[in-house]
C-alpha cells in the first residue's frame, strides 16, 4: 500500500506539467502558418464558405474561448476531431499507438541485446579490439541519420537482393490484420495461433526495427560501459576478484548490476525520445504510427491531433520516468520511491 501511495502521489505531482504541455501545445499550434479552415474547405472554395467552416470549426471564437473549450473537451475524454480524417482523434491514436510501442519495444529490445554485452566487453578489455569494435559502433550510430539509413537498408535488402518485403507498412496487402485484442501484431498472431501471419508482420517489422535499433544502439552501448569502468575499478569488485570468484561472477553479480542504474536512466531518456522521434522512420517504410500521424496533421494545420500527440507523448513519459523510478528499487533496494 505504500508503494502504491507514493505511485499515485508522483502522478498527481505530473498534473502541473501535464497542464503545461496543453497550454504550451494550445498556443504553439495556433502560431502554426496555414489556414486550417481553407484547407479544409478546398482550394476552390470562396472566402464565404470558408468563413463558414472557420465557424463549424470554432475557430472565429477568441483563444481563450477556443482553450476553454478544448480543455473541457479533454476533461470528458474528448481530443477533438481531425479536419483531414474526420474522425475522432483519441480513437485515431489508440489504433495507431500500438503500430507505434511494437516497433520502439522491439529496437530497445534488441539494442540493449547488443549494446549491453559489448558495453560490458569493452569496459572489460580496454583497448582490445572489442572496445574499438564499441567506439566505431557508437560513433557510426550517432554519426548516420535515421533516414539514411532506413533508406540505405531498403535499397540494400529489398531492392537489390530481394530479402525484405517492400516497406509499406505493417503487413503485406495479400493478409488481412490479425482480430485485434492488444493492437500489437505479433501478439495478436499468437493469440490466434496463425504462425503465417505473425511471420509476415515479424517480416515488415525487421527493417524499420533495425533502423531505430542502429541508432539507440551507441548512448546505450557508451554508458554501459563508462558505467562498467567505473564499477570495475572499485574496491569491493577488487574484493570479490581477490576471493576467487570467477569472471563472471564479479562481472554479472557484483559489477553490471551496480553499473546498471545510470544504464537504466538512459534508456528511460532512449525510450523517450524514440517514441517522439519514431515519425521520420515510419515515414519512410509507411509505417501507421502516431508519428506519421502527426507530421500529416502537422501539415495541414491540423490542431487536434497534434495536440493529441503531444499530450498523448507528455503522458507516456510520465509513466516512463514512474517506470524507471521502481526499476530503481528492484536494482537496488537502498533506493526509496518516496526520495
Amino acid at each position: 500500500m505504500g508503494t502504491l501511495r507514493v505511485v499515485l502521489k508522483r502522478l498527481l505531482a505530473a498534473l502541473p506539467n501535464l497542464a503545461g504541455v496543453v497550454v504550451i501545445t494550445f498556443l504553439l499550434t495556433r502560431a502554426l502558418p496555414g489556414d486550417p479552415a481553407a484547407y479544409f474547405a478546398g482550394g476552390a472554395a470562396t472566402q464565404e464558405a470558408i468563413d463558414q467552416v472557420r465557424r463549424q470549426l470554432g475557430l472565429d471564437r477568441t483563444l481563450p474561448e477556443q482553450f476553454l473549450l478544448y480543455v473541457g473537451g479533454l476533461l470528458k475524454g474528448d481530443f477533438g476531431l481531425s479536419i483531414t480524417t474526420g474522425q475522432p482523434v483519441l480513437q485515431e491514436l489508440l489504433s495507431r499507438l500500438p503500430a507505434s510501442i511494437e516497433m520502439v519495444l522491439l529496437a530497445l529490445a534488441l539494442s540493449c541485446a547488443v549494446a549491453l554485452p559489448l558495453g560490458v566487453m569493452a569496459a572489460s578489455r580496454p583497448g582490445s579490439w572489442i572496445d574499438q569494435l564499441c567506439r566505431v559502433v557508437t560513433t557510426a550510430g550517432v554519426s548516420l541519420p535515421t533516414f539514411f539509413t532506413g533508406l540505405l537498408l531498403s535499397y540494400v535488402f529489398y531492392f537489390l537482393l530481394g530479402w525484405a518485403p517492400a516497406p509499406l507498412g505493417r503487413l503485406d496487402p495479400v493478409f488481412s490484420p490479425p482480430p485485434q485484442v492488444t493492437g500489437l501484431y505479433l501478439v495478436d498472431a499468437l493469440l490466434v495461433g496463425d504462425l503465417a501471419l505473425w511471420w509476415a508482420s515479424l517480416k515488415q517489422l525487421i527493417l524499420p526495427v533495425v533502423t531505430m535499433a542502429l541508432f539507440v544502439l551507441a548512448p546505450i552501448a557508451r554508458m554501459t560501459r563508462a558505467s562498467m569502468l567505473q564499477v570495475l575499478s572499485s574496491d569491493f569488485v577488487r574484493t570479490a576478484r581477490a576471493s576467487g570468484l570467477s569472471t563472471t561472477t564479479v562481472r554479472v553479480r557484483y559489477a553490471l548490476r551496480n553499473a546498471l542504474l545510470p544504464v537504466v536512466t538512459t534508456l528511460g531518456m532512449v525510450f523517450g525520445f524514440m517514441l517522439g522521434s519514431s515519425v521520420i522512420i515510419e515515414k519512410v517504410f509507411g509505417w501507421p504510427g502516431v508519428g506519421s500521424y502527426a507530421i500529416d496533421a502537422l501539415t495541414a494545420s491540423d490542431y487536434a491531433p497534434v495536440q493529441g500527440f503531444v499530450l498523448a507523448m507528455g503522458v507516456l513519459f510520465v509513466l516512463l520516468n514512474l517506470l524507471v523510478d521502481v526499476l530503481y528499487t528492484l536494482i537496488d533496494p537502498r533506493i526509496s520511491l518516496e526520495h
